[in-house]
């Protein structure tokens, strides 16, 4: 097995006794509002007192006898209609989360290989994308890896022996397991957990990094040779110049997943070929098109059609005809922001044209709601809705000069 350094760093209880209400305080200004099983939401607590609920929590963790509830299962829609699961744990548990990984985040952030960009502090989507596109000027050749269901199928035990090289407290370790096993409360049933982190908590990230830190740990002492492994939590690709090292990259790839007790989704998975094909990776469709001003082949990157999806429902949601009780104002500032978000994200790409489609759907989308919300009142055409946007501030995805054609 590979090792990372042994226990260059530890967690002690010294640490841990000075620091704990200095970090609980400052974890609960970051803790998401939403309650968890027990119903308890940040505003209960801020009402209540969080003086009195801080010291609870600090009495409990000196006293040993803090114990997590069972998160709270919930599911989110996705794009393609079926339901994300998310665990919620409580207030409580969440602000005791946070605090442990302030305290251990930057033990393993010393070793976590550079290949890595997802939850990490000073990290991005848009730099692990980058990474990519440069990467395919001379690639060719693509393993794009899906792991099947790999926030359910965490194994306990690795992930607690991968902790135990770090972190020799005893108290730290036992607050992780505990959280692992917590079980999951859904339609009024605790199902134990055997196996798994629960997307929704708070320290699960990171805990999912330090679990696949194993992979970019082999990748980069035996196999980088094969190609360049990019990863954003458990999405990653791998860049490689031929075939044959593709194929080989998504063997050895397939024997780390065997050794975690992971398995690659096996249709999901593939090797591409870029002269004649593309791939999505965090948001973005990588493609090869041939460049106007050289005529080769080079890597163009832009939102994928599943992006385009999503921010096209969006869009649509704001300017339902439901919504017509609300002003114009309300509507272009809910626009506004989502207009911004999505530009501030894809900008790096060759977005023109994707922009302009977008603009060109916001402008329809809004146009049909304020003829609706006018209705025979209204005296409307193209100058008084150009003046309307204009007075109302709405912006554009596409501006000249900020992204590539």
């Amino acid at each position: 097995m590979i090792t990372d350094g042994g226990y260059g760093s530890e967690v002690s209880d010294e640490a841990l006794q000075k620091q704990e209400v200095t970090l609980i305080q400052t974890a609960i200004k970051g803790a998401q509002p939403s309650a968890g099983q027990d119903g308890v939401s940040i505003e209960d607590v801020e009402r209540e007192g969080v003086e009195q609920f801080l010291r609870e929590i600090e009495q409990d963790l000196k006293a040993g006898t803090y114990r997590p509830k069972p998160v709270l299962r919930v599911y989110i829609p996705k794009a393609d209609g079926r339901q994300r699961p998310l665990g919620i744990p409580t207030v409580r548990d969440r602000v005791v989360q946070q605090a442990c990984k302030m305290v251990i985040e930057p033990i393993f952030e010393a070793n976590f290989q550079d290949n890595s960009y997802g939850f990490r502090p000073k990290r991005s989507a848009q730099q692990a994308v980058t990474v990519v596109k440069k990467a395919l000027i001379t690639g060719w050749w693509v393993v794009d890896a899906d792991i099947q269901g790999y926030f359910d199928n965490i194994d306990h035990t690795m992930l607690m022996s991968l902790l135990k090289r770090r972190i020799s407290d005893r108290r730290v370790l036992k607050l992780i397991r505990q959280w692992l096993e917590a079980g999951v409360l859904e339609n009024g049933v605790v199902n134990a957990s055997e196996i798994g982190s629960p997307q929704g908590g708070v320290i699960s990230p990171l805990l999912a990094n330090i679990y696949l830190h194993v992979l970019d740990m082999f990748w980069a002492e035996r196999f980088s040779s094969l190609g360049k492994l990019v990863r954003y939590a458990d999405d990653f690709v791998i860049i490689c110049r031929t075939k044959h090292d593709a194929e080989n990259a998504m063997q050895k790839v397939a024997q780390v997943m065997e050794l975690l007790k992971l398995t690659l989704h096996p249709t999901k998975t593939r090797v591409v070929d870029m002269g004649q094909d593309g791939f999505d990776f965090l948001g973005f469709h990588f493609h090869k098109k041939k460049s106007r001003k050289s005529g080769k082949l080079l890597p163009y990157i832009w939102a994928s059609p599943k992006s385009m999806m999503n921010i096209r429902r969006k869009i649509h949601f704001i300017t339902e005809r439901k919504r017509l009780s609300n002003t114009p104002d309300e509507v272009i500032k809910f626009l506004n922001m989502v207009i911004r978000g999505w530009r501030n994200y894809f900008h790096i790409g060759n977005c023109a044209l994707k922009f302009q489609q977008l603009d060109r759907y916001v402008r329809y989308r809004l146009e049909q709601w304020i003829r609706a919300k006018l209705g025979s009142r209204g005296q409307w055409n193209e100058i008084a809705f150009r003046a309307l946007i204009t007075q109302l501030g709405l912006e554009f995805f596409y501006r000249t000069g900020i992204c590539a054609v």
